[in-house]
């Protein structure tokens, strides 16, 4: 089953030309999951994949860039008539704040919203996974990162062995696969261990903590926050560091002692391009990348490879020839 994340919004508090306001969209098969919902998301999602009737919105915390597109996006889907039931989650707060907006998107919807406050730790069980409540360090306000993870699966399948038990090849091997007994032949025989599911984290805002370390361990991919350079993180009082923000050197730190296959690096400040944040984070961490708008990770099961990024650019087709555009621009050629 496909696993991937795409980076609707990579910057920090203040939007870019580059780079939009926080907003990950995680897709699993089926489903799709928004992690964040910055100020212009809706209008991200309209110029890439189209504005999918997301099920699911789970908020890290209340600081309005992280949220401030979500009455907007709501308020579109009742213009498109949606009637699949939306589902809200969030920190403590979250229903207090749903209030609040219905001023925006009115009391009246087509569809269903679900609220739900989540506790620490809690996890939402969907099909073939769990989203679980990380609490990190944010300030004073209640805050999460979410850690992703599926179902353990069964071990690998030895169709040799299946064939010298007397089972023929065909449904009967599927029935084995999924864990029934053909016969006398029972699955254990022909698969091999357990295999771990995939596992993703979303930190959020945070400064390094121990509650995140410990999700992240072995993760197949850590999206991690890096609002500063280690330089700039340094001048900041120990008031200011303790209240805010990790460093792109802090987020490999971290990452390195989780044992985290994959680091990216987002809620990047607008004083940087990206590239002096993904050169600090390697020299400690050299599996890191720092994702722009639109890009995309795509998360293999672990015997297939590792997670790799997948940049805009390589989704779109080739820009054309001078003289192609020319001969377009004159009809004589469609345009691509």
């Amino acid at each position: 089953m496909d696993l991937s994340l795409f980076f609707l919004g990579t910057g920090g508090a203040v939007p870019s030309a580059r780079r939009g306001l926080p907003a990950v969209l995680l897709s699993r098969g089926g489903d799709r999951l928004l992690f964040d919902c910055g100020e212009g998301t809706q209008r991200q999602l309209v110029r890439s994949v189209g504005l999918i009737d997301v099920d699911r919105v789970f908020l890290t915390h209340f600081h309005a860039d992280h949220w401030l597109g979500l009455p907007g996006m709501m308020k579109t889907f009742a213009l498109r008539e949606r009637e699949r039931p939306l589902t809200l989650y969030g920190p403590l707060g979250l229903k207090r704040l749903m209030s609040a907006m219905e001023v925006v998107y009115g009391r009246r919807l087509p569809y269903e919203v679900q609220v739900r406050e989540l506790e620490r730790w809690e996890e939402v069980e969907l099909d073939g996974y769990v989203v679980a409540a990380v609490p990190v360090v944010h300030g004073d306000l209640p805050a999460f990162g979410y850690s992703i993870i599926e179902d353990v699966r069964p071990g690998e399948f030895h169709p040799e062995l299946a064939e010298r038990l007397g089972v023929s090849p065909g449904p009967d091997f599927g029935l084995l696969q999924r864990g029934e007994t053909v016969g006398q032949v029972r699955p254990e025989q022909v698969l091999g261990p357990e295999r771990p599911g995939r596992k993703i984290v979303i930190s959020g805002d945070t400064v390094p903590c121990e509650a995140l370390a410990v999700a992240a361990h072995q993760a197949d991919v850590l999206v991690h926050e890096a609002t500063f350079d280690a330089e700039l993180a340094q001048q900041r009082s120990d008031r200011e560091r303790a209240a805010s923000h990790s460093s792109a050197r802090e987020a490999a730190e971290l990452a390195r002692a989780a044992e985290v296959r994959l680091l990216a690096l987002v809620h990047v400040s607008s004083r940087y391009s990206g590239g002096e944040l993904r050169d600090e984070a390697r020299t400690v961490f050299a599996p890191t990348e720092v994702p722009r708008d639109f890009d995309t990770i795509e998360v293999p099961f672990p015997e297939r490879g590792p997670a790799r990024l997948v940049r805009w650019s390589e989704h779109q087709p080739r820009d054309r020839t001078d003289d192609e555009a020319a001969a377009a621009a004159a009809g004589s050629i469609a345009p691509p």
